[in-house]
């Protein structure tokens, strides 16, 4: 590998969770002698300052969001707003696109990373700079959802049915669940632009695509994502397994002020001793790991799944939307290291029984389904862990940017 030092430039959509997961890049990078420059919000600064474990390579650089109409003021970031405002914070950070390139114009970096801002790639372009879109989903849902072969095609029947030469699997998507993803991917999302093409057009313009996934799990996914954009893809994994504990955050459901307030009556009382029940902010890598958990009922987003698989807890999958159905679907289906919740084949409902069933089946000694995928799990745990692995990726990842600057 050369010995070039790569100088990255990271602007990632304004949630805590890409902010979060950028940052855990950041840092691999940076331990390996690259120098990053990473645009910020400004009140965000706090919160991610106490993970940058390379400062002397890892400069954060505040942006100041501009207000947009219908933001409450001094709104940033998508944990500011209830999820009908997301569209908006959207709109603050394309705005501050002549910002960004007056400031790539004195950089000039070696790459961007980048995810939902979807100019990128035509700044980048102007200024002969290297733009990478640094996917935190997992390539089969965008393989499943937003490849070339299913274009704009994005009805409930649609999405029935995977794109063209789609590989093998036993992803399928239930009715309720293709009629949300449907919608979502056809409403505008900031700036006038549906969120498909925002997505669509990131990925096509980009010069590569990385994912956090590893080829041992989804290799042919990657490899049908590569002959879609006819350009690298590029994984990386194992990044956020060691470390700094990962954080989660429990919102209250829409209508309710807190997560307590939304509680059954009496269910505090009738748990008290025996469960806790928390809306604020918590350590989930290092409850995870605790002896005493031995289930995980998990919404599936990719970040809660590395940590589940990387721990001994048995994982109860309950997806609710966007790429967590996808993963679920992974994991249950194609990987067998989860059981997934009974929901309702056109409503999506489920049940406390529902729940109930699918923890027994992950965790009583006599169950067949049970048996499997805890042997699965543990096989998968293993190979995750193994000595050298995180490092084999890291090592990849890096050749493979150098040679795009060659």
């Amino acid at each position: 590998m050369s010995d070039r030092t790569i100088h990255i430039v990271m602007y990632p959509w304004f949630a805590m969770g890409h902010l979060t997961a950028f940052v855990h890049i950041a840092n691999k990078l940076a331990a390996e002698g690259h120098k990053i420059s990473f645009f910020v919000p400004t009140k965000s600064l706090p919160k991610l300052e106490q993970f940058n474990l390379h400062p002397d390579l890892i400069s954060f650089i505040p942006v100041t969001v501009p207000h947009v109409e219908g933001l409450p003021p001094g709104a940033e970031t998508t944990s500011d707003v209830p999820y009908p405002l997301h569209t908006h914070i959207m709109t603050a950070m394309d705005l501050t696109r002549p910002m960004i390139e007056s400031s790539l114009k004195t950089l000039r970096p070696h790459f961007v990373f980048f995810d939902f801002a979807y100019w990128l790639p035509s700044v980048t372009q102007s200024l002969g700079i290297k733009s990478l879109h640094c996917c935190i989903v997992r390539p089969a849902t965008v393989g499943y959802l937003l490849s070339p072969a299913r274009g704009k095609q994005m009805t409930e029947a649609d999405l029935m049915e995977p794109a063209q030469g789609f590989p093998p699997s036993s992803i399928k998507l239930h009715a309720h669940e293709a009629r949300g993803l449907a919608t979502e991917a056809l409403k505008e999302y900031g700036s006038g632009v549906l969120f498909v093409e925002r997505l669509l057009n990131s990925f096509i313009a980009c010069d590569a695509i990385s994912f956090r996934a590893c080829r041992e799990m989804e290799g042919p996914y990657s490899d049908y994502l590569e002959s879609q954009f006819k350009k690298p893809v590029i994984l990386w994994t194992s990044l956020e397994l060691r470390g700094l504990p990962f954080i989660a955050a429990l919102k209250p459901p829409i209508g309710a002020d807190t997560v307590e307030s939304a509680l059954p009556e009496g269910f505090e009382e009738r748990t008290q001793g025996k469960g806790v029940v928390h809306g604020g902010w918590v350590q989930q890598q290092l409850i995870l790991a605790h002896p005493s958990v031995g289930c995980f009922v998990t919404h599936c987003g990719s970040g809660s799944l590395a940590e589940g698989m990387v721990n001994e807890c048995q994982l109860v999958l309950l997806p609710h939307v966007g790429d967590q159905i996808i993963n679920a679907r992974l994991m249950n289906g194609d990987l067998k290291v989860g059981v997934e919740v009974e929901k309702g084949e056109e409503d999506g409902m489920f049940s406390k029984e529902s729940v109930c069933k699918a923890i027994r089946l992950s965790m009583d000694a006599d169950s067949k389904v049970g048996e499997e995928v805890r042997a699965n799990h543990a096989r998968w745990r293993e190979f995750l862990l193994s000595e050298g692995l995180e490092k084999s990726y890291t090592d990849g990842f890096l050749q493979k940017l150098q040679d795009l600057l060659d």
